[in-house]
C-alpha cells in the first residue's frame, strides 16, 4: 500500500514577487558596495590615515570643567524642550488621527498626512528654515526637532489609542458624557505609561540629532564639535565626541530604566523600546482598574509630583537656552516672507547634478544596509538569550550593541571622512556601523519574542539545537527581521542625506551648500526629491511587510 505524501504548499504569486524584490534589494546592496569601492582593499589602504588620525587625536583636549558642564546642560536643555514640544504637538494630532477619538474621515486623514509630512521632512531641513526665520541659536533646533518628532510620536500615540479597549469610553458615551469628557476621562489614565515611555525614547533620538544640527548653527555640544573640526582641532573635537558618547549611553540607561519601571507599574509591556527596557523590566504586574475620579493615593501624589518636576525642568531649560521671545515673535510675523524664499522649487540649473547625487545617496543607503545586515545578524543572534544560553556571552553582545548605538552616526561619518577621505566610502561605513547597533538589537529582540513552545516540542522530538534554531526560532522571527531590515533601509536613506553635510557623499552636501549661498528654492527641490524617494521606499516596505508574514 502506497503512502500518500502531503503536497507542499504552493507559493502565492505575491510571495514569489516579494521574494524576488528582496533578492533584488540584496543584489542591489552588494552591487552598490562594489560600485562605491567599499571593500577590504579600500579599508586596508586607509589604515595609514587611521594611524595618523589617532596620533593627531591624542591626547584628548577636554574643555575646562565649567565649559563642559555648560555645553552638556545647554544640549540637554535643547533636547528636553524639543521633546516636550513634540509631545504637546503630538497629542492633539494623535487624537485627530485615531478613529475612536475622531468623527469623520477628513480630519483623520488630514492628521495622518501631517504625521507623514513631519516624518518625511528631515530635522536638518527644518533647522535651515527656522534658522532663517529666528536666527542662530537654540530656538531653531528646538523647533526643528520638535516638529520632526511629531512624525514618530503622534503616529505611535494614534496607534496606541486605536488599540485601546473602547469599552470605558462607550460606557461614558451611553451615560451622556460629551466627546471631550470621554477623551479626557477614559484615555489618559490608560495611555499615560505608553505616552511617557515613547517620549523618553524620543529623547534618546533627539540627543543624537542635536549633534548634527550643530553643523548648521544650533547651539550645544554639536556646535562646539563643528567649530573644533572646522579648524582641524581633532584633540578637542574627539574629546567632545567622547562626551557625547558617554552622555548618550547614560541617558539611554536612565531612560530605559524609567520606561521599564513605568510600564511595569502599569501592568504593560515595553514595546518599541531598547534592550535596556528589557533589562530593567521584570515580570508583568496585574492590570489596574481604571478610575474616572481616582483618589489621592500615594501613586497619584507621586504622579502629581512628577508633573510639578517636569514643569520646573521646563522653566530651568528655558532659562538655560535663553530663548528670545521677541525674536520668535518677529520670526513668526515674517514667516510668509521667509517661506516665500523657498518657493517655487528650482534646480538652480543643476538638475543632472542633483539626480546624480540623489542616486549616489540611494546607493550609499543600499550598500550600508546590506553591509550592516551582514554584520548585525551574527551580533543579534549572539545577543539573544534564548539562542545563547551563556549569560556572559549574550550579556557582552548586549553591552556591545548599546555602546555602538550610543555613537552618533555623524561622529562616525566625521571619523571615516578623515580616515578614508571625502566621498561615499565614509558615508557607507558610518551608516553600516550605525546599522549594527540598531539592527542587531531588533534581531535579538525578535528572536527572544518567538514562541518557546514550538522549540520545546522540537527538542522533545529529538531535534538538534541547530535544527531547532533554523526550523523554529529563525522561521518565526524571519518576518520581523525582514521588516526591521526594510525599516533600516528607510532610515539609512534619510541618514545618508544628512551625513552629506560633513562630506560623506550624497545629496546632503548639495543641500548644505544651497542653504549657505541662500539658494533656498534649490533646498526645496532637494527636499521634494528626498520625499519622493522616501515615499517609494515606504510604499514598498508596507507591501513587503504585508506579504512577508
Amino acid at each position: 500500500m502506497s503512502v500518500l505524501t502531503p503536497a507542499r504548499p504552493r507559493t502565492s504569486s505575491q510571495t514569489a514577487a516579494a521574494t524576488a524584490v528582496l533578492l533584488s534589494l540584496a543584489a542591489a546592496g552588494a552591487w552598490s558596495l562594489q560600485s562605491l569601492g567599499v571593500n577590504v582593499t579600500t579599508i586596508l589602504s586607509s589604515l595609514d590615515n587611521a594611524a595618523v588620525f589617532v596620533r593627531r587625536m591624542f591626547p584628548l583636549d577636554f574643555p575646562p570643567p565649567g565649559e563642559t558642564v555648560g555645553l552638556i546642560t545647554e544640549t540637554l536643555a535643547i533636547v528636553f524642550l524639543a521633546t516636550a514640544l513634540s509631545v504637546v504637538l503630538s497629542i492633539p494630532v494623535a487624537l485627530a488621527a485615531a478613529q475612536p477619538t475622531t468623527r469623520g474621515k477628513l480630519p483623520r486623514n488630514t492628521a495622518r498626512v501631517l504625521i507623514v509630512l513631519a516624518r518625511a521632512v528631515p530635522d536638518l531641513v527644518l533647522a535651515i528654515v527656522f534658522l532663517r526665520m529666528f536666527g542662530l541659536g537654540a530656538a531653531a533646533g528646538i523647533l526643528a526637532m520638535g516638529v520632526h518628532s511629531v512624525g514618530m510620536i503622534a503616529k505611535l500615540y494614534a496607534d496606541a489609542i486605536e488599540e485601546l479597549d473602547d469599552g470605558p469610553r462607550q460606557s461614558m458615551e451611553s451615560a451622556g458624557a460629551t466627546r471631550r469628557q470621554q477623551i479626557v476621562s477614559a484615555i489618559p489614565q490608560v495611555l499615560m505609561p505608553q505616552l511617557i515611555a515613547t517620549a523618553l525614547h524620543r529623547f534618546d533620538i533627539n540627543l543624537r540629532t542635536s549633534v548634527l544640527l550643530g553643523y548648521v548653527g544650533v547651539g550645544g555640544i554639536g556646535l562646539a564639535i563643528s567649530d573644533s573640526l572646522r579648524v582641524l582641532d581633532y584633540q578637542r573635537g574627539m574629546a567632545l565626541a567622547l562626551i557625547v558618547l558617554v552622555l548618550c549611553i547614560i541617558i539611554e540607561l536612565i531612560s530605559g530604566a524609567l520606561r521599564a519601571a513605568i510600564m511595569q507599574a502599569s501592568g504593560s509591556r515595553v514595546t518599541g523600546g531598547t534592550w535596556v527596557d528589557r533589562l530593567f523590566q521584570g515580570g508583568d504586574a496585574d492590570a489596574r482598574e481604571v478610575r474616572l475620579t481616582p483618589p489621592w493615593t500615594t501613586e497619584r501624589i507621586r504622579r502629581t509630583g512628577a508633573m510639578v518636576l517636569l514643569g520646573l525642568l521646563t522653566v530651568l531649560a528655558l532659562a538655560r537656552v535663553d530663548v528670545s521671545w521677541t525674536q520668535l515673535f518677529t520670526g513668526l510675523t515674517d514667516a510668509p516672507a521667509t517661506l516665500g524664499l523657498f518657493l517655487p522649487p528650482s534646480t538652480g540649473g543643476a538638475l543632472e547634478s542633483l539626480l546624480t547625487q540623489l542616486l549616489l545617496t540611494v546607493q550609499i543607503a543600499l550598500a550600508a544596509t546590506f553591509l550592516g545586515a551582514v554584520l548585525a545578524v551574527p551580533v543579534g543572534v549572539l545577543a539573544a538569550r534564548n539562542v545563547v544560553a551563556n549569560r556572559w556571552v549574550h550579556g557582552f553582545f548586549r553591552v556591545l550593541i548599546v555602546v555602538v548605538r550610543g555613537i552618533p552616526e555623524l561622529i562616525l561619518a566625521i571619523v571615516f571622512v578623515v580616515i578614508s577621505g571625502l566621498g561615499a566610502v565614509a558615508g557607507t561605513l558610518a551608516l553600516a556601523v550605525g546599522a549594527v547597533g540598531l539592527l542587531s538589537k531588533l534581531i535579538a529582540d525578535s528572536l527572544e519574542e518567538t514562541d518557546t513552545e514550538v522549540q520545546t516540542a522540537l527538542r522533545a522530538a529529538g531535534a538538534t539545537e541547530a535544527q531547532i534554531f533554523f526550523s523554529a526560532t529563525v522561521r518565526q522571527a524571519a518576518p520581523a527581521m525582514v521588516a526591521h531590515t526594510l525599516y533600516l533601509l528607510d532610515t539609512n536613506i534619510r541618514s545618508a542625506t544628512l551625513l552629506g553635510v560633513v562630506g560623506a557623499g550624497g545629496i546632503g552636501f548639495l543641500l548644505l551648500n544651497a542653504s549657505r549661498i541662500n539658494q533656498f528654492d534649490v533646498v526645496t527641490m532637494i527636499l521634494l526629491l528626498m520625499i519622493g524617494v522616501v515615499l517609494i521606499v515606504e510604499v514598498l516596505s508596507m507591501w513587503l511587510r504585508r506579504v512577508v508574514r
